[in-house]
């Protein structure tokens, strides 16, 4: 700055310019400098120890969180109906009860395919201009995965801010007769703060489990509801058989208020619904998989029946029957965790996982189905079929390997391996990745039970196909951790550098939910 100073003055005949003046200059410049690199870092400082803050305040929260959460056994048949009731007390303690009423919701129940439903149904009203309240169960990652404003998860800031209004007010009126509300019905009272709170236009509300007893069905009058496909999931709680099963979801039929269902069994239909006729299988869809064009059909029969009550019209396309935004709607709908595809971080040419959360008998087979499409459609080079697997204890493995294996060998498709793991996530904590992690479940005796069941359905179709099994003992792995499966399949891939591993990773949405954070961690 002081050479280009001096030569400009000289330049222009000014050589009488001073020593002095220039340093005075160049001091000015240093200051100015030194100020501006002041007040950066200092800004940069502040916002550093802003989100550690932010960060905390959230971490607290899902604390706090965390204490409301029970084990199951605590909900079984007498104490449900007790917990329900207590939720209208709960509205009134928060003052919900009139904005609640005001709100406009879709409310879906069933077995497989709810999130789907809604997932689709939120797209479609999203695209004509409408503000959507999206709520859905289970997060995957992080729990404010389950309350979306137009599609996007809530922010932190306005989390941590409704979480603390409705927790405070809540822990002010609890006593030993009317004690904090439960996790999921403090979530489904939180949702309706949040959307009331958000002035949203419409409210897309999945059930958490079953109906009548549900959280979700504290709302006396949605405009429409819709039941996905039935089948045996939860049956410790809602029966043992899928009259019974059905009797629960339907708990949430509203006098007056219409209602969708999909095509089920004899033993389900004891309700005369309206069921939706099958959508063309032509029309792209942003889920993947053949059974999601059941979700999608019934998620255009809930948003046609939803736009007509609140009076907006609008023409079918000539080409396939629907309104254009129907079209955009289903084909831009995403849900993480259902039908994904991932590459692997560290080795995104040598492996693949596809995720789907199915646990269910019927959701296996339709999981089954997707996995042997996709790995025939993108075997261009040499592939070998991985199972990640893991169920809850409260259900039956034996009604779900057998399925898998079935239908995927049935469709040409067999594991080299299967690999059982428990889930990182464990059932009475919600909070970071940093705290989850060191909490690897110390039993494994579950998993090794799931070995024993694939290693015997494997000597069995030996046995029937003249194989010899030597080798099948070899096709099950157990570890006691998740890391330790992922670091054992990249070892592998590093060894067979010819070879795409295509891994499946199924049985539990929580899996799902801790290979996403492992990979992506």
């Amino acid at each position: 700055i002081t050479n280009r100073f001096w030569i400009r003055s000289m330049a222009s005949g000014k050589s009488s310019v001073s020593i002095c003046s220039v340093i005075r200059f160049c001091l000015n410049v240093s200051f100015s400098y030194f100020i501006y690199s002041s007040v950066f870092c200092f800004t940069f400082r502040k916002k550093e120890e802003d989100e550690d803050e932010s960060s905390a305040r959230y971490q607290n929260a899902l604390d706090a969180l965390s204490s409301l959460i029970t084990k199951r056994s605590l909900f079984v048949n007498k104490n449900q109906s007790h917990r329900f009731h207590l939720l209208f007390h709960y509205l009134k303690v928060l003052e919900l009860e009139e904005a609640v009423s005001q709100l406009k919701i879709i409310h879906v129940a069933g077995t497989k395919g709810k999130g789907s439903t809604c997932t689709f149904s939120e797209s479609i009203l999203r695209g004509y201009g409408l503000r959507t309240g999206l709520f859905t169960s289970p997060h995957l990652i992080d729990v404010r995965e389950r309350f979306r404003l137009n599609g996007i998860e809530i922010s932190q800031e306005k989390f941590v801010d409704y979480f603390w209004c409705c927790f405070h007010k809540l822990k002010e009126k609890s006593s030993n007769e009317i004690p904090m509300p439960t996790y999921f019905c403090f979530l489904a009272l939180l949702a309706f703060k949040i959307f009331s709170t958000e002035q949203v236009d419409v409210v897309i509300l999945e059930v958490g489990l079953g109906g009548r007893y549900d959280a979700t069905n504290v709302i006396q009058k949605p405009v429409v509801c819709g039941v996905t496909s039935l089948g045996y999931d939860h049956m410790e709680i809602l029966g043992h058989t899928l009259a019974k099963i059905a009797a629960e979801k339907a708990g949430i039929f509203k006098s007056g208020v219409p209602a969708f269902t999909v095509p089920q069994p004899d033993e389900a239909m004891r309700v005369n619904l309206q069921v939706v006729k099958p959508l063309d299988s032509s029309q792209r869809l942003g889920l993947q998989g053949e059974h999601q064009y059941l979700n999608a059909s019934l998620a255009v029969a809930l948003c046609s029946t939803f736009l007509q009550k609140i009076g907006i019209e609008d023409k079918n396309d000539d080409t396939n029957g629907l309104p254009e935004r129907f079209i955009s709607g289903l084909s831009n709908a995403y849900l993480m965790g259902r039908a994904m595809i991932v590459p692997d971080s560290e080795l995104p040419e040598e492996i693949g996982f596809y995720l789907d959360g199915a646990h269910s008998p019927e959701s296996m087979e339709a999981c089954a189905t997707w996995f042997s499409q996709q790995v025939k459609e993108r075997n261009k080079k040499r592939s070998e079929q991985i199972l990640l697997f893991n169920c809850m204890s409260v259900r039956d493995p034996c009604l779900l390997l057998p399925r898998l294996r079935t239908k995927c060998i049935d469709e040409g498709v067999e594991f080299k391996k299967a690999v059982f793991v428990p889930n990182m996530s464990v059932y009475n904590q919600v909070g970071s990745w940093s705290k989850i992690e060191q909490r690897v479940d110390d039993s494994i005796t579950w998993q090794f039970g799931l070995k024993r069941l694939w290693d015997n359905l494997a000597r069995g179709e030996a046995k029937t196909t003249s194989r010899s099994d030597s080798k099948e003992e070899e096709r099950s792995l157990v570890f006691s951790s998740l890391p330790l499966a992922v670091d054992w399949l990249r070892d592998s891939a590093r060894r067979s550098q010819q070879v795409r591993f295509q891994v499946l990773v199924t049985g539990s949405l929580h899996l799902v939910g801790d290979l996403l954070r492992l990979i992506k961690k």
